[in-house]
């Protein structure tokens, strides 16, 4: 079976457990992911170690994100299975800066996944 994460050769930032990337298809300046090295389909099937060397990559990027972009604030997530949204079937995190403008109301964020369940 092939990966496109899994066959992925060049990193931004790494680990023992996982990298990051910047995102080919970005919601925003500095959208990155976090992958694991490991091919596993999704969070809930990676055990507590891998999900805790994947949260200080999510960490490090953040920072470096910070230095680079200067965002003010960010959207952190997963799609966990088709009907979530996940389209390569590899784990990854997204990292989303948010910037002051970037939509006219943010309130509600992620669950903007199900656009009439965002605003409440």
């Amino acid at each position: 079976m092939s990966c496109l994460f899994c066959e992925r050769k060049e990193f931004v930032l790494e680990n023992e457990a996982g990298y990051a990337i910047y995102d080919e298809n970005p919601v925003s300046l500095g959208h990155m992911l976090i992958i694991p090295k490991k091919h596993v389909t999704h969070f809930f099937e990676a055990d507590e170690n891998l999900r805790i060397k994947l949260f200080e990559l999510v960490d490090i990027a953040k920072r470096m994100l910070d230095n680079q972009y200067h965002p003010d604030g960010y959207n952190i997530g997963m799609n966990c299975g088709e009907m979530a949204g996940q389209s390569i079937m590899h784990l990854h995190i997204h990292l989303i800066p948010r910037y002051q403008g970037d939509t006219t109301d943010p309130k509600g964020g992620i669950r903007g996944v199900i656009p009439e369940k965002m605003h409440y």
